[in-house]
C-alpha cells in the first residue's frame, strides 16, 4: 500500500482536497493528511480523519515522541500539496520549516507535487515565479493552475485544477518513481487539426481529435516539464498543468508555435495542420447555383511549420515531427524527417476508422541518427511516454531553457506571507 502525504494549505479550495483524498483512498493508497493551521479554518480535522481513516497531526508537537516532523516525510512515497498557496510555495522554496507541513516537505526524499491555487496577481508576481522556478529546479512537480472563476467575482489564472486531474498527474508521478526527467525543461506540444475557412460556415480540415497531443502534454507535466499546449479545434477537457493556447487556422498555429518555441527545450508537432487553404475566403455563405453547377475552389499551399522550426532550431533544442500516412508510411516519414530537419519523427498509418479519435495508437519513432523504434497498439499515454523517452535521450543536459529562468529566480528573495483567502 503506497504511503501518500496530502498537504492542504489555507484557502477556499481546501474543500476540493476532500475529493482528492477520496480518490487516493478508494484507489488503495494510505493517505496521511497534513493541513496547515489556516487550512483547518476551512475544513476541520475531524473531516480529514474521517475521510482518511487516520488521525490528523496538525502541529510539530503532536505525538512528539514519534518525531512526526521527520517521520512523516521519511515514510512518504509521494507528497501532494493541494491547494498550495503562495506562502507555502515561498517557504518550501527557501527551506523554511515553521509548521508540520513545511517540516515534512523538508524531510521528504520522495517525489513532491504542488498544485498551486491563488489569485492571478499572486501567481504572476515575480516572487512567486521565482519560487516556482526554484522548486522545479530542485525536482518538484509544480502544476500550472487552471484558468477560471476565483474567489468572489474574479476570473483568471490561479484556479485549482480539478481533483481528478491532480490525481491523474500524481498517479503518473508515482508510476515513474523519483525520476522526473523533464524537470527544468520547457516543452511545446501542438495538438488537433486546423481548419481553413471557405466561407462563414464551411471549412477545409481533417479528422484529428488532438488526443495524442493531449496525452503528450499530460505525460510531460507528470515528468516535471513546463508545458505549453497549442490546441487547434479540440473539444477535449483542458489538461491540468499545461499552459493552453487555442488556435484555429494553420497560420494561427504557425505564429503561436514559433513564438512558444523561442525558449523551448523541445517542440513536439503532433497537430495536423491543413496542407492547403482556399486562395480566398467568401464573406457570405457560398450558395448553390440555379443549374446545380459546383463552384470551383482555388487552393494554395500552407507554410510547413515543422520545416520552419527545423530551420530556426536553437542549440540543443529537440524537434519532433509527426507523419500521418495512408500508404508508404516509412519511406514518406524518412523523407519528411530529412526535409523538416527534425530530430525525431513519429509515423502512423491513419484512415477513416484508424487512429483518429481512438484512445490507442500504433507508431514507429524514427530518429535522424538512424534509430527506429516500433510500438505495437497501446494507449496514447504510453506512446507519449515513449516519445518523451526519445526526446530526453537527445536533450543536452547542460543547456536548459528553464535554467536561464532559474538564474533570474535565485536573485529574488521576496517571501509573501499571507496564506488565507488567496485561492479557489
Amino acid at each position: 500500500m503506497t504511503e501518500v502525504v496530502l498537504g492542504v494549505c489555507g484557502g477556499i479550495a481546501a474543500y476540493k482536497a476532500c475529493e482528492l483524498l477520496r480518490l487516493f483512498t478508494e484507489s488503495g493508497h494510505s493517505v496521511r493528511v497534513v493541513p496547515t493551521a489556516s487550512a483547518l479554518k476551512f475544513v476541520g480535522a475531524p473531516t480529514w480523519a474521517a475521510l482518511s481513516g487516520r488521525p490528523v497531526a496538525t502541529e510539530v508537537w503532536d505525538d512528539a515522541h514519534e518525531v512526526p516532523h521527520v517521520r512523516i516525510g521519511r515514510n512518504a512515497e509521494l507528497v501532494v500539496v493541494a491547494p498550495a498557496t503562495a506562502d507555502v510555495l515561498a517557504r518550501a522554496a527557501h527551506g523554511l520549516a515553521d509548521d508540520l507541513l513545511t517540516n515534512t516537505l523538508l524531510t521528504a526524499t520522495c517525489p513532491v507535487v504542488f498544485a498551486p491555487a491563488m489569485h492571478t496577481e499572486m501567481w504572476e508576481h515575480d516572487a512567486t515565479r521565482a519560487n516556482v522556478a526554484l522548486l522545479r529546479a530542485r525536482g518538484a512537480v509544480v502544476i500550472e493552475p487552471a484558468v477560471g472563476r476565483l474567489t468572489g467575482a474574479d476570473t483568471g489564472k490561479g484556479r485549482l485544477p480539478e481533483p481528478e486531474q491532480i490525481f491523474e498527474i500524481a498517479r503518473r508521478v508515482l508510476r515513474r518513481g523519483p525520476t522526473a526527467d523533464l524537470i527544468g525543461r520547457h516543452v511545446v506540444v501542438t495538438a488537433g487539426g486546423t481548419r481553413e475557412p471557405l466561407d462563414p460556415v464551411r471549412f477545409l480540415g481533417n479528422r484529428s481529435s488532438g488526443k495524442q497531443g493531449y496525452a503528450l502534454a499530460r505525460t510531460a507535466v507528470a515528468r516535471g516539464a513546463r508545458v505549453t499546449l497549442i490546441a487547434a479545434n479540440v473539444t477535449l477537457p483542458d489538461p491540468a498543468g499545461a499552459d493552453l493556447v487555442r488556435v484555429g487556422t494553420t497560420e494561427e498555429l504557425r505564429q503561436a508555435t514559433l513564438a512558444a518555441a523561442a525558449d523551448a527545450d523541445a517542440v513536439v508537432m503532433s497537430a495536423a495542420p491543413a496542407d492547403f487553404r482556399p486562395a480566398a475566403r467568401a464573406d457570405q455563405k457560398i450558395k448553390k447555383s440555379g443549374d446545380g453547377t459546383a463552384p470551383t475552389l482555388e487552393l494554395v499551399t500552407n507554410p510547413d511549420i515543422a520545416a520552419a522550426l527545423g530551420a530556426a532550431k536553437n542549440p540543443g533544442q529537440v524537434l519532433v515531427a509527426f507523419a500521418a500516412e495512408t500508404h508508404d508510411a516509412l519511406p514518406n516519414a524518412r523523407a519528411k524527417l530529412v526535409r523538416k530537419r527534425a530530430d525525431l519523427i513519429v509515423v502512423n498509418e491513419v484512415g477513416t476508422d484508424l487512429v483518429f479519435g481512438a484512445d490507442t495508437n500504433t507508431v514507429t519513432i524514427l530518429g535522424a541518427d538512424g534509430s527506429n523504434v516500433t510500438l505495437g497498439e497501446q494507449p496514447k499515454d504510453n506512446v507519449a511516454d515513449a516519445v518523451w523517452d526519445a526526446v530526453v535521450a537527445r536533450l543536452d543536459p547542460h543547456v536548459t531553457a528553464m535554467g536561464r529562468v532559474d538564474g533570474e529566480a535565485r536573485a529574488m528573495t521576496t517571501l509573501p506571507r499571507n496564506e488565507t483567502l488567496d485561492e479557489i
